[in-house]
């Protein structure tokens, strides 16, 4: 008995997708592969997808508002930046708007739990 692939082609093209769902698991459990794995090579480049994947390696630290208390605010950017008084406080007034750029996740952490403790209301992007 010769294999038709036109007729396995139309059978598959009149297949619901849970039919199609059910048709995947069954050739999974038979040959003992991975639709997953055996689909990852054909996305063609492959390195856009792992790197999605990725944990993200650099933070910012973005000041979306000053809170109730600006002067504390004012106070915790100059800490973390080393900005001078003026820059400080036109930063804190500008929000939201980045405080820093490009920190560790330690760093970005460290620097957004000062600001919350000074009343701010801080995101990591």
């Amino acid at each position: 008995m010769a294999f038709d692939k036109d007729a396995f082609l139309t059978a598959l093209d009149s297949m619901t997708v849970l039919e199609l769902n059910d048709l995947v698991k069954a050739i999974e459990e038979k040959f003992g592969v991975s639709a997953a794995a055996m689909a990852a090579p054909a996305q063609g480049g492959g390195g856009g997808a792992a790197a999605a994947v990725e944990e993200k390696t650099e933070f910012n630290v973005m000041l979306m508002d000053a809170g109730a208390n600006k002067v504390s605010a004012i106070k915790a950017v100059r800490e973390i930046t080393g900005l001078g008084l003026k820059e400080a406080k036109d930063l804190v007034e500008a929000a939201p708007k980045a405080v820093k750029e490009g920190l560790s996740k330690a760093d970005a952490e460290a620097a957004k739990k000062k600001l919350e403790e000074a009343g701010a209301k801080v995101e990591l992007k």
